[in-house]
């Protein structure tokens, strides 16, 4: 291992003879240590016998031409264009020019690091990471690493998001300062069904049945390549039919009514056809033409709401939650509320709403009070 003329140190390993030619690999960095973890990772692969990547496949080489192209079959089309956001955007400026099999946890960490500097959120950095680290998997998955350095990086710290369902009073404050709006059965569904704003905004007047007052999720609505579509739900028990407080019945056919005279009077404007599609759009949550709603934008309009009925700002999503803490206080067994929420595993529903277990708990020791008074 040397010095370069520019500092950068090198070091040099002999793969032996690849493709009918003597191989050799250089590895960099911007110090001495640097290097040597580099040299040490290359002599580990030549050591272990994995396949090596072409001499000068770079990390962003990689990325965009072999793992987004793979990736693309076996992920939904959100998820797709996420991760190909997430490598154009982030990954491939900052690594995209280090060579797949020179690429070192120091590297990935300095990149955490300056996303973190420059003003990202835990999450968002979070996220990078995690793309990064799914990407390099596939490459030691076919031996073409020997470790995944993202897996290897320091995840950066998240602070757990502070759950804040709206009190049984503000639920009723909120709904009576919906009344009357063009959305007010939206606002009535997701606060007593607990629905996702995605799933929402993905409803069609077919998965509908006022009759028998349930509703079935079979999409969510989201944008794709910067137009709308409807995917599947995120998991399999996202897939589900939940049955429909009274009001929730109510406030869905009052909406029918008010948005069939809302297209008599749109005077032909109305116009719910669907690009690429035989079926128009038939949601239930619409804009006045027919067309899907956007996400920020019923979030502006739901902030609005609550600054005019001086309830304290929450987000859109806390009305999900506000929902499955009302169910779980109100007796309704863990095991229900996930299926109503569409949780893949109970843990998931007990431990994102475990500040309603001390009020739970408050009730179980006075029902047991009584039973055994009773005696």
């Amino acid at each position: 291992m040397f010095q370069r003329a520019d500092g950068r140190w090198t070091g040099v390993v002999d793969l032996g003879w690849v493709d009918g030619k003597r191989r050799r690999q250089s590895v960099y960095g911007r110090s001495r240590k640097e290097a040597h973890e580099r040299l040490q990772a290359a002599l580990r692969t030549r050591s272990d016998g994995l396949a090596p990547a072409p001499a000068r496949l770079t990390v962003g080489q990689y990325l965009t031409a072999d793992w987004l192209p793979a990736a693309k079959a076996k992920v939904r089309a959100s998820t797709f264009d996420s991760y190909r956001s997430i490598v154009d955007v982030h990954l491939v400026p900052a690594l995209g020019k280090i060579r797949l099999t020179a690429l070192t946890v120091a590297d990935v960490e300095r990149l955490l690091r300056a996303k973190s500097a420059a003003g990202l959120s835990p999450r968002r950095v979070a996220m990078i990471r995690a793309v990064l680290r799914i990407a390099l998997g596939r490459a030691v998955r076919n031996s073409v690493l020997p470790r995944n350095v993202a897996a290897l990086a320091a995840a950066p710290r998240q602070e757990r998001h502070e759950i804040e369902p709206f009190a049984p009073d503000e639920i009723r404050t909120l709904l009576a300062a919906v009344h009357g709006h063009r959305l007010e059965a939206m606002f009535v569904v997701a606060v007593s069904s607990g629905l996702r704003m995605g799933e929402l905004l993905g409803l069609s007047w077919p998965d509908v049945d006022l009759e028998r007052g349930s509703l079935t999720v079979r999409a969510a609505l989201a944008k794709i390549e910067g137009e709308w579509d409807l995917v599947p739900p995120k998991s399999s028990t996202s897939r589900r039919t939940i049955a429909l407080p009274e009001l929730g019945v109510v406030a869905l056919r009052a909406h029918r009514t008010r948005q069939l005279e809302e297209r008599l009077r749109s005077g032909g404007v109305w116009d719910p056809s669907r690009e690429g599609h035989d079926e128009p759009w038939n949601l239930v949550f619409a804009t006045a033409t027919g067309r899907p709603l956007d996400g920020p934008n019923v979030s502006r309009t739901f902030h609005a709401i609550l600054e005019a009925a001086a309830l304290p700002r929450r987000r859109f999503h806390d009305l999900r939650h506000s929902a499955a803490t009302a169910l779980l206080v109100a007796g309704v067994s863990a095991r229900v509320v996930q299926s109503i929420l569409g949780h893949s595993q109970i843990s998931l529903t007990l431990g994102t709403y475990s500040h309603a277990i001390p009020e739970l708990q408050m009730d179980a020791a006075e029902r047991m009070d009584a039973l055994l008074a009773a005696r």
